[in-house]
């Protein structure tokens, strides 16, 4: 077997950039909060964590790409919530967000996906602190290590 590359749940030395939606904020503060304790927890100081605010999911993609463009950032973490509704608005707006993918793939810098697609409210507190852990804090911890992998492959040219 050839070489095996890994990532590190270590942030240190990483710089970050979190694209929160406000929509439906009562929800993506709690993710803002995991995401952030998560980064601390794993050696990222506060100073190297920057934050921009879309004003909803939909427009996470936007931000994510500008952010990546500017070469700042080793990972970005995209979070917000998009709860099902009577209308089809649902599948537009959580299929536009969950283009950060793509946004990660064009530009090579990791996303962690922390856009919660819920059926309700009640489902969405599970996933932003409570029963199901929260989301905002395994998104970033998920950024963490790619970004740690994407290094780790870089260094072996």
């Amino acid at each position: 077997m050839g070489r095996i590359f890994e990532g590190s749940l270590s942030g240190a030395g990483l710089r970050v950039a979190i694209v929160a939606a406000r929509w439906n904020d009562f929800i993506v503060e709690r993710l803002v909060a995991g995401a952030k304790d998560a980064a601390r927890q794993h050696g990222i100081e506060e100073s190297r964590i920057d934050l921009a605010y879309a004003p909803g999911a939909f427009e996470i993609a936007f931000a994510a790409k500008k952010l990546a463009e500017t070469g700042r950032y080793d990972a970005i973490v995209a979070l917000g919530c998009v709860i099902r509704g009577a209308t089809p608005h649902f599948d537009y707006v959580a299929g536009e967000a969950a283009e950060v993918g793509r946004v990660a793939r064009h530009t090579g810098v990791p996303i962690g996906f922390g856009v919660l697609t819920v059926d309700t409210i009640e489902q969405a507190i599970e996933r932003a602190g409570s029963k199901a852990g929260n989301k905002g804090a395994e998104a970033m911890c998920a950024a963490i290590e790619t970004a740690n992998l994407a290094h780790a492959i870089e260094e072996s040219k």
